[in-house]
């Protein structure tokens, strides 16, 4: 039994064992090193944003940039947000026999209602997507109301609930940033052909 309720309430996952516990809402401790910062992307204007990752930086600033060029150069995308990785507050993961909202209690402190950003994890091995978002006085609470709103009648493995006013987002203005990169073929290995340019390689050796 203790090994079974070990075995839900933590998890080998870095993108989780980061991140702070749900309730554990407690001042930022000061760092000896650069902080973590978690990147979401958004693939295509209307998807929703999934995390893709993380970045070390001084600022929320220089995660945005270093966000920008790690997450972004290779493929068509229309806007990413950071968060510091202190302000993802997660639930307990589950091993899969029950919803990770059925492990969120509706025993939990409330204060100022604020907007908070819920992404679930819906299936091992892929990333956190965002599904929506609440008004509530707490992470706790936030993923208590999302459970009605989000997670009726499916399996969630992990359940993350993020301060909007703590997300550096894209601008509209910033969004030119990947206006132009659809266009440079060049980053694609796709556009090199390499089966024609083998193809014609055989053909100069017949002759």
């Amino acid at each position: 039994m203790q090994l079974q309720l070990f075995s839900i309430l933590k998890s080998l996952d870095p993108r989780i064992t980061r991140l702070p516990q749900v309730g554990e809402v407690k001042p930022k401790q000061p760092l000896d090193q650069l902080g973590t910062f978690e990147v979401f992307v958004q693939a295509k204007e209307g998807k929703p944003f999934q995390h893709e990752g993380c970045v070390h930086a001084p600022t929320l600033e220089m995660a945005y940039v270093l966000a920008k060029e790690t997450f972004t150069r290779r493929f068509t995308c229309t806007s990413i947000y950071v968060v510091d990785t202190r302000d993802v507050f997660v639930s307990p993961t589950t091993e899969g026999n029950q919803s990770a909202y059925e492990l969120i209690s509706s025993n939990f402190q409330t204060g100022s209602k604020e907007t908070y950003e819920i992404y679930q994890l819906a299936k091992r091995g892929k990333q956190h997507v965002n599904v929506g978002s609440v008004e509530a006085g707490s992470p706790k609470e936030a993923m208590w109301l999302a459970k009605d709103l989000f997670g009726a009648g499916k399996m969630v493995y992990n359940i993350w609930a993020i301060k909007k006013n703590k997300i550096r987002y894209t601008t509209t203005e910033e969004k030119d940033l990947w206006n132009t990169l659809p266009e440079k073929k060049f980053r694609d290995a796709s556009d090199y052909k390499g089966g024609d340019k083998l193809k014609e390689f055989l053909e100069r050796q017949k002759i």
